[in-house]
């Protein structure tokens, strides 16, 4: 199954598209003014992505959503690639950023999960784009320096502080990814989670064999029992936030030991 992913089209292209306004009058241009905006275009492309998916993102129905040819909208936009990258830096760069419950790395850190969190809320189908290779746009690169910001006073090296972050987004983008899972199994099945296991409970029990698998049948029903279903997306996020944060708090703490003690620890 083929992934989409940022950064495909050709770099030169997409810098120019993300750091220069497509309809900025240069001295000597000829021609008529252009009637659209890269903005209009990402918002329309973000709108077409938000109700019915990336996958109905096509050149063809972003230029009939704006009135325009398929050629035309080529005038503006190189093609399908660059326009991901166009849609995703401008959902970055429209991102709400909530005030920390504390003054602590810890509560700017929740607090940057929480934004990201929110922003797939929003964007589902940026969750399922992968970023290994991200779009080095305005939105992208002021999002990157306010979420470093949030784990600066921690003391950590460049290195790992750049780490800390990259794993604290991915564990975000991961709940997102299943709770977008969770949200099309309902949608598909047109029952909840916990509808759906007490219509085929029956049938779950001939198979399942309570006395082979006792762990497995105490944890699931207390589980099941807890949640509702088999799988809660907010208490999944909530826990994994937790954990990620203890652990990051584990590599600070061992970090301030090492810088004051040396590696060795005497």
């Amino acid at each position: 199954m083929a992934t989409d992913r940022s950064s495909a089209g050709d770099p030169a292209r997409t810098l120019a598209l993300l750091w220069g306004p497509a309809t900025e009058e240069k001295p000597g241009r000829r021609g008529p003014r252009q009637a659209r905006s890269t903005t209009e275009i990402a918002a329309a492309a973000i709108a077409l992505a938000d109700a019915e998916g990336v996958d109905a993102v096509t050149m063809r129905r972003v230029a009939q959503e704006l009135g325009l040819s398929p050629m035309a909208l080529y005038t503006y936009v190189p093609g399908k690639a660059e326009l991901l990258d166009l849609m995703l830096d401008t959902v970055y760069a429209a991102m709400p950023r909530t005030a920390p419950a504390g003054d602590g790395w810890r509560a700017r850190a929740a607090a940057v999960a929480d934004d990201n969190r929110a922003l797939y809320r929003a964007h589902p189908w940026a969750a399922a784009v992968s970023t290994s290779r991200p779009p080095l746009g305005p939105g992208l690169m002021a999002k990157y320096e306010y979420e470093l910001r949030a784990l600066a006073g921690t003391g950590l090296p460049d290195v790992e502080l750049d780490a800390a972050l990259t794993h604290l987004l991915g564990f975000v983008q991961t709940c997102a990814r299943m709770a977008a899972d969770e949200r099309a199994a309902r949608q598909d099945s047109a029952m909840t989670d916990g509808q759906w296991w007490a219509a085929n409970a029956d049938l779950l029990a001939r198979v399942f064999d309570a006395e082979r698998y006792p762990v497995a049948a105490r944890v699931g029903a207390a589980a099941g029992e807890a949640h509702g279903g088999a799988y809660s997306p907010d208490h999944a996020y909530a826990f994994g936030l937790a954990r990620v944060l203890d652990g990051l708090a584990a590599l600070i703490a061992e970090n301030g030991r090492i810088a004051e003690n040396g590696p060795t620890g005497h």
